[in-house]
């Protein structure tokens, strides 16, 4: 709980009262250096913001349920000429758990953000050596929906409604928050067009999971479940057997920017493990949060 500071007002008013924020909740200020003059960006890094276990995952690579190549991190794609300004930023997105692939030049970055490896988000500067950043901008949108925030110390109402006009989905100034381009990345992901799913339906023994119908049934049987409780057994039997991490299931059942306790999941797989009539069903991944099992296939 944060401590709660009263301020008394002068002359008999009202008294105001405010939340102190917790120190452990204070996110550490980074100052950037920009080259050749140009205004500091400012960037927060909130190490001390995280939950603990995200901060274990994003170390070791683990996004979602499961590792390696079935569910990868969300891939950035930065496009920065500075290197002082892209090294931090690299740092800061990578222990937020993503993938970043850094590029000086428009041309490296029109590249990189087509193939099988192509990003899910593109951070744009638009002061690159071989292309103007507008036209990146431009020939990124005409061949690709991947989401695109521009990122730079242009200001001026002219250059962002060119940049939102040209297909930007976003358009960041410098100095900025990390937590507040975090958030606007995941925020203009969620709006990308979703990645088809191979089948609306999950069987794990006799359990199965019908997405569309929003159905589940235990051999043959329906269970009655709550939204919450089934859109957190949609998630788990989306990899059956693969590990889910706490703060994967608050970011596709709940929502990413979900600050409330983590017990919160906890909560909602007791009760799904009493509804499914065998705590087995979910098992606990120490450490890192829960995965779906069949117990009838457990030797």
């Amino acid at each position: 709980m944060a401590s709660l500071a009263r301020v008394g007002q002068a002359k008999g008013a009202e008294s105001v009262y405010f939340v102190a924020a917790r120190s452990a909740l204070m996110a550490s200020l980074a100052r950037v250096g920009q080259a050749k003059g140009a205004e500091s960006v400012y960037f927060v890094t909130a190490r001390s913001a995280r939950r603990p276990e995200a901060r274990k995952l994003s170390r070791i690579g683990v996004k979602g349920c499961g590792v390696g190549a079935e569910h990868p991190r969300m891939r950035v794609l930065l496009v920065e000429d500075d290197a002082d300004i892209a090294a931090p930023l690299v740092r800061g997105l990578e222990r937020e758990g993503f993938e970043v692939t850094h590029h000086e030049t428009g041309g490296g970055a029109l590249e990189a953000s087509e193939g099988p490896d192509a990003p899910d988000v593109v951070l744009l500067d638009l002061g690159l050596p071989d292309l103007d950043g507008f036209e990146v901008c431009r020939r990124m949108r005409s061949g690709s929906e991947v989401p695109i925030i521009v990122v730079t110390a242009r200001g001026d109402e002219v250059d962002r409604v060119v940049g939102l006009e040209l297909g930007a989905d976003d358009y960041v100034v410098k100095p900025f928050g990390m937590r507040e381009l975090v958030a606007r990345i995941r925020a203009v992901a969620r709006r990308a067009p979703a990645r088809a799913v191979d089948s609306p339906v999950s069987e794990i023994g006799p359990l199965v999971v019908d997405r569309r119908a929003r159905r589940v049934t235990m051999s043959g049987e329906e269970l009655l479940l709550t939204p919450k409780e089934f859109d957190l057994l949609a998630a788990l039997a989306e990899d059956p057997g693969a590990a889910c991490s706490r703060q994967h299931l608050l970011d596709v059942v709940w929502d990413p920017h979900w600050y409330g306790p983590t017990k919160t999941v906890d909560v909602h797989v007791a009760n799904l493990r009493r509804k499914l009539g065998d705590a087995r069903w979910i098992e606990t991944v120490r450490g890192v949060g829960y995965r779906l099992a069949d117990p009838g296939a457990i030797p």
